[in-house]
């Protein structure tokens, strides 16, 4: 039996697209936000590098005023 995948396509504002992002990452406990970046650092990181590092270096930059 072969199966097909339907092609679906939703337009959708951006400012609704941005309101619906929000609501989804408010409905997240912190728990789970926090995960998300992690697993993105990580990620990026790793893509980046090749590795991820062991310990983050705090690096503050300040723009004369």
């Amino acid at each position: 039996m072969e199966r097909k995948m339907a092609k679906v396509v939703n337009h959708v504002k951006v400012e609704e697209e941005d309101h619906a992002d929000l609501l989804f990452w408010r409905s997240k406990s912190i728990t789970e936000r926090l995960a998300e970046v992690t697993r993105l650092r990580k990620n990026y990181y790793t893509w980046l590098n090749g590795s991820f590092p062991e310990k983050m270096a705090r690096v503050i930059t300040s723009r004369p005023s």
